[in-house]
């Protein structure tokens, strides 16, 4: 089957589809490239990064099956895909995984001053005595949005003995014993914005929740408390997120992504000292990116055959909408 990868995968994953299919790779292409690329396609893989648009879906008049090598489908025009009853694969499990773990990598890192910690000491400064930091243990760790990456934070942070909240955009008794069988809250977007100490952002971006962070949301905030976004950008109005770091009203902030990415964007927020800025690296582990591959592997074959084991697939966390 004759495939476009529009973003980068695991190399080991394309390898082993060229054994099987006509592959076209186009990493970083623009639009008008990819329309050239996807001419006569029928099967398309893709990350973030890159936007699929109707303009170029059209372009491959023939295209079946489209796999998203990650959670997020807000670069995909969804509204084309249903209209032409194209099957919609999205692989969101080991990406959650590494999501989650980079979630507490940047909570450890601004608790206790690690990047000042590294640069003064590289300077010959021995700041023993004036660095200080927090403890994680008991402090309360808010989830704006308890979905698929959002609950692994909680079920991580519950190890740590966090006391943690969540809140879901339909709050629901079902959805209060999901989430408590992960040691996680259910609360209202008001109270896990109130009462956490680290609050980590895992939405979509949607209508509903761009710029839901806002300055009078942020203003609910604890003051010293330190705000992650592995979401998208757009979630989180970066300008009321400056003044409030700005201010002292949070003590600080890492930011995986960013409402401008891509080489040569430097975010407003790279002036201020208390702020961690990483680019868009949450799901990049080695590990969460094979397993990627190896189900993108076997959601082709599942597509094409029909007789793959679908308990396989349940486990793997593929969603096969056929």
């Amino acid at each position: 089957m004759k495939t476009l990868i529009a973003s980068s995968i695991y190399p080991d994953a394309i390898t082993r589809l060229r054994e099987q299919h006509e592959v076209i790779c186009a990493f970083g292409a623009d639009e008008e490239e990819l329309k050239r690329c996807i001419a006569g396609c029928k099967a398309l893989i893709f990350r973030s990064g890159v936007q699929i648009t109707a303009d170029v879906m059209a372009c491959a008049p023939d295209l079946q099956l489209v796999m998203r090598a990650g959670s997020g489908i807000d670069n995909i025009d969804l509204e084309y895909v249903q209209e032409k009853q194209i099957t919609l694969v999205r692989i969101p499990g080991p990406g959650a995984k590494a999501v989650a773990e980079l979630s507490f990598a940047l909570m450890l890192a601004l608790a206790r001053n690690i990047l000042t910690a590294d640069r003064l000491t590289r300077q010959g400064r021995w700041a023993k005595h004036e660095l200080t930091g927090q403890l994680l243990n008991r402090k309360v760790l808010g989830i704006v949005g308890a979905g698929n990456i959002g609950t692994r934070v909680g079920q991580l942070g519950s190890a740590w003995d966090m006391d943690v909240l969540g809140c879901v955009e339909f709050r629901s008794p079902e959805a209060a014993a999901r989430l408590a069988q992960y040691g996680i809250r259910l609360a209202s977007l008001h109270d896990v914005l109130a009462k956490s100490d680290f609050v980590s952002i895992h939405l979509p971006l949607k209508e509903n929740t761009r710029y839901l962070i806002n300055a009078q949301n942020l203003a609910l905030m604890k003051p010293g408390a330190f705000l992650i976004n592995l979401a998208r950008g757009g979630v989180v109005d970066e300008a009321a997120l400056y003044q409030a770091l700005s201010d002292g009203k949070l003590a600080g902030a890492a930011v995986d992504v960013h409402e401008k990415e891509g080489e040569g964007m430097i975010s407003p927020l790279a002036e201020l000292p208390n702020v961690i800025l990483t680019p868009h690296i949450g799901s990049g582990a080695i590990d969460s990116q094979r397993e990627i591959g190896e189900i993108i592997i076997e959601a082709m074959d599942y597509y094409i055959t029909q007789n793959a084991n679908p308990e396989l697939v349940s486990e793997r966390q593929v969603a096969l909408n056929v």
